[in-house]
């Protein structure tokens, strides 16, 4: 527990104004997606020897500590109680470098997602990493969840993206593992123990990122198809005719366009109610009119085959906005009340058959829960939102059962791009097998003995 002499010593370590209790804790607000956050004391490190000094002295009394980032997760990740120090990364937020003929960007932890995109645009270049919660959503979080978004059937995950870290470990020690080249095989890659474990091994305070070059054109095409066998055979003419250019394919079921393009939802339907599926295309390239012109030309083609109901191409990027904003427009699923959130993955043949499945079980459970079903899919995830209104808190874990449960048989996933936090731990089994949670469990040992950071989270620690 954070008492009286550990926040004085906290204090020493990081000043007055990098500390926060009392008042100004509480004054702080957290969405519901951070969890209940509970602690006495909230460390601000100006810097990764602060970082490092601060672990150092938690490491030594067995002060368990939470890092918090932007805040934009949705599986309690950031929870802490009051047994817990929070360490903030808000004042790591330089960025130090950009290296443009390397096509690398060198920054802090706390630096926001939009701010690297922004930078990287002033230099004619493009982080291709993208997610709705882009202005809050730190690299620091995105690295230790390995963020997804809209991008990844392109450019990948967060982990293709980070060429280098640099993280404290438990006890103090920091790791330079920061690397600006493509081609490092001396050894380990230890970059990889800190991306998507969820700050369980230690804390990245900065970052080396990879960048691309800024795309000359920038297709966009909102299309209707008569249902989800058309939207598989759509993915495949999209990704052969437009030559490597694919870089987003968003799929949503009815239920979920309606409800973003209806009121009070201020996004005005692109294409009429009524067919099966509704998909967003997006394809980035070189040169303009070439480039348009194979979209038109793919978008024709998949129309002759009986795959695209109706459609309609961007001209301008105020139709792009328009067409992308009930996609991303999530917060309107929450108009009937709280809601259970879920992202899954699975191959895109077993979709439709998990989907019924699911449908079922949600009838049974919960038989007056709405459905909101919209992903990726073209690397096989899929966002399932479900709101039950009044029965939210009763029905939660029978929920969860559904959504989870048959992704066992068909070896999906319980996590696509969210993570595991405190929400998923008892459905890890679903997707990992007992070596690798024996393995997870022995990394973590190694790394973190006295089980300091994050705890709780991902899987409990088992006592030695």
């Amino acid at each position: 527990m954070a008492n009286g002499q550990l926040i004085a010593d906290l204090r020493a370590l990081v000043g007055e104004q990098g500390l926060v209790t009392g008042e100004q804790l509480l004054a702080r607000t957290y969405d519901r997606a951070a969890g209940e956050v509970h602690a006495r004391v909230l460390i601000r490190p100006r810097d990764t020897a602060q970082v490092a000094a601060v672990l150092r002295l938690c490491h030594s009394r067995g002060q368990t500590v939470v890092t918090h980032g932007g805040l934009t997760g949705l599986v309690y990740g950031a929870a802490a109680s009051t047994d817990d120090v929070i360490v903030s990364l808000e004042a790591l937020n330089r960025i130090e470098s950009v290296d443009v003929p390397g096509r690398t960007m060198r920054v802090e932890a706390g630096v926001t997602l939009q701010r690297v995109q922004e930078e990287a645009e002033r230099h004619d270049l493009m982080f291709p990493l993208d997610l709705g919660g882009r202005g809050s959503a730190t690299i620091g979080g995105n690295i230790s969840t390995n963020a997804g978004g809209m991008r990844v059937v392109r450019y990948g995950m967060m982990r293709s993206l980070v060429l280098g870290v640099e993280a404290v470990l438990a006890d103090g020690t920091v790791l330079g593992s920061l690397n600006r080249m493509l081609k490092n095989n001396a050894g380990y890659d230890l970059k990889q123990l800190f991306i998507g474990t969820e700050g369980t091994l230690g804390i990245v305070t900065r970052a080396d990122l990879r960048l691309m070059p800024r795309p000359r054109s920038h297709g966009t095409a909102f299309v209707a198809c008569p249902d989800f066998a058309s939207v598989a055979r759509l993915l495949t003419v999209m990704d052969g005719q437009l030559g490597g250019q694919l870089s987003a394919f968003e799929v949503m079921w009815p239920e979920f366009y309606e409800v973003t393009t209806t009121s009070p939802a201020s996004n005005a339907a692109v294409l009429p109610y009524g067919h099966s599926m509704y998909v967003l295309i997006e394809a980035l390239g070189a040169d303009p009119q070439s480039d348009a012109e194979r979209l038109e030309q793919a978008l024709a083609e998949a129309m002759e085959l009986g795959l695209i109901a109706d459609a309609v191409i961007a001209k301008s990027d105020l139709e792009r906005r328009a067409m992308w904003a009930p996609r991303e427009d999530v917060f309107q699923t929450r108009r009937f009340g709280p809601t259970h959130n879920f992202d899954v993955s699975l191959s895109i043949a077993d979709m439709p058959a998990y989907l019924e499945t699911l449908r079922r079980g949600l009838k049974e459970c919960a038989p007056a829960a709405r459905m909101y079903v919209f992903g990726h899919v073209a690397d096989g995830n899929l966002h399932v939102v479900v709101s039950a209104g009044e029965a939210h808190e009763a029905t939660f874990h029978a929920v969860e059962r559904c959504v989870y449960e048959p992704l066992r048989s068909i070896s999906g996933s319980i996590s696509a791009e969210h993570g595991i936090g405190l929400e998923r731990k008892a459905y890890l089994s679903i997707s990992r097998t007992p070596a690798e949670i024996a393995t997870m469990r022995a990394l973590k040992a190694a790394l973190d003995p006295r089980g300091i950071l994050n705890p709780g989270k991902v899987f409990d620690v088992q006592a030695s």
